[in-house]
């Protein structure tokens, strides 16, 4: 089973239905009045999380303290973190807060952005009848393609992102300075919830290197609120600093991979729906040539993910200055400081490969593949005899996934508003029988009491 970092929690939910409207792999029912995840449909895009007015979808993550029990923690960080803070805090200031908070070391995951662009196109190179190569950087579109897209699993590139380069080279960094493994924490901050569900199930691979993940807007908060406590006058700890190169520091933001990649022809699409319409052509054979697809799950990528602090145009303004600043100190000859992997260069890459990216399906219909067919055909019969206008009054978000809910036994037919008409006006059903079907749903509350 796919490990899933995000819940509902049943006493705030309000059963307005937004999530299940919202979710683009049908994950969500209502039921007895409350919003529920089917798990095998689930890719922790977060879609749930966004529109829920109740903030009943939480996200779950790692104890901060947790970094307390190693005596040399790291923070992983994405470059998103530093594009949160206003322009007058500095990077050397949020480093070194981050040490006061208790962080040994800190080190930008984009730091292995070249490795890991090197590693693909050295893949590329050794794998030319792939096409199209599809990135496997976002965790939700990796589990996207999986469930929904199995057909295309082999185009997945499985090749270990930044995060898992930069956490085994700061793990080997530190065991060469002769520091137990046990004593190294590595904890990698998350800009969303698909990232978390990677780190505790990793694709292509049994165990990740990382050891916790902690929400980004949770050691945002913390990291702003200290430096306000501390005051603009306050003397930090001098500290060194990683100095990415461009292209490293825009690697996360839309078209940051394709920039990098030797692909003649790439696109780069962000937004869950914006993917889902292209992969379905790509499905299709509609879309013919392309080499490399850069897939993002959030709109302007990184910048626009669930545990963002702040608006993903600016964020991703900022990460352009530095970027820019980048550019300029590279161009009077000073060395970007992710260069200095370079030493690692052939055992990152050697050991960068996963193993065999399995399609997991949507529609686990049954084991026996001629049951299987057979409640196949039960679902396409029920379907044409469903109102087909998807709406979701009986606690699924379309008519064929609640014909495939009930086909699978996890619904009742009667829960369709227009067939409990239908056996009401033949007299085969009570109103009393069509009210507790409805409170089923949507609970008691929904239908109870007088309208003005």
């Amino acid at each position: 089973m796919f490990y899933h970092a995000l819940r509902i929690d049943d006493q705030l939910c309000i059963g307005c239905s937004r999530c299940m409207k919202n979710c683009p792999t049908e994950a969500i029912r209502i039921s007895s009045g409350t919003a529920s995840i089917q798990e095998h449909r689930c890719i922790d895009c977060g879609r749930c999380y966004e529109v829920c007015p109740a903030q009943a979808v939480t996200i779950d993550g790692d104890d901060f303290d947790a970094i307390h029990r190693y005596s040399h923690s790291v923070a992983l960080l994405p470059a998103v973190f530093l594009g949160q803070f206003p322009d007058d805090i500095s990077v050397s200031r949020v480093y070194a807060v981050l040490h006061e908070l208790g962080f040994a070391h800190v080190m930008e995951v984009e730091s292995a952005a070249m490795i890991y662009a090197d590693a693909k196109n050295r893949y590329a190179r050794e794998h030319a009848d792939i096409k199209p190569l599809i990135s496997s950087f976002c965790p939700a579109i990796v589990r996207l393609i999986q469930i929904k897209y199995p057909s295309l699993v082999e185009n997945i590139l499985p090749i270990k992102v930044p995060l898992d380069l930069s956490a085994m080279y700061i793990e080997a960094e530190l065991q060469s300075r002769d520091i137990p493994r046990e004593e190294i924490g590595l904890f990698y901050i998350t800009p969303c919830a698909a990232k978390i569900a990677a780190v505790k199930a990793p694709v292509g691979e049994e165990k990740s290197v990382i050891d916790g993940v902690i929400n980004m807007n949770l050691l945002y908060n913390r990291v702003y609120k200290k430096i306000k406590e501390l005051g603009k006058n306050h003397q930090y700890r001098p500290l060194s600093r990683q100095r990415l190169s461009a292209d490293a520091v825009l690697s996360t933001l839309t078209n940051g991979e394709r920039r990098i990649c030797q692909a003649k022809r790439s696109y780069a699409i962000d937004g869950i729906k914006n993917v889902m319409d292209f992969l379905d052509k790509l499905e299709n054979d509609e879309v013919e040539g392309v080499e490399f697809l850069e897939l993002r799950a959030c709109d302007q990528s990184c910048a626009g993910a669930l545990l963002s602090c702040e608006n993903r145009f600016l964020c991703g303004e900022r990460m352009y200055s530095r970027a820019r600043k980048a550019a300029e100190r590279e161009r009077n000859g000073e060395m970007a400081r992710d260069r200095e992997m370079d030493r690692y260069r052939d055992y990152l890459i050697d050991h960068s490969l996963l193993g065999e990216v399995q399609p997991r399906s949507m529609l686990v219909l049954d084991e026996d593949i001629g049951r299987a067919l057979e409640k196949m055909e039960k679902i396409e019969k029920m379907k044409c005899n469903l109102p087909q206008i998807d709406c979701g009054v009986c606690g699924a978000p379309t008519c064929e996934a609640f014909a495939t809910d009930v086909v699978c036994d996890s619904a009742d037919l009667h829960r369709c508003v227009f067939y409990r008409i239908h056996l009401e006006s033949q007299g085969k059903m009570t109103l009393a029988e069509g009210a507790s079907n409805m409170r089923s749903v949507w609970g008691a509350d929904r239908i109870s009491g007088e309208l003005e």
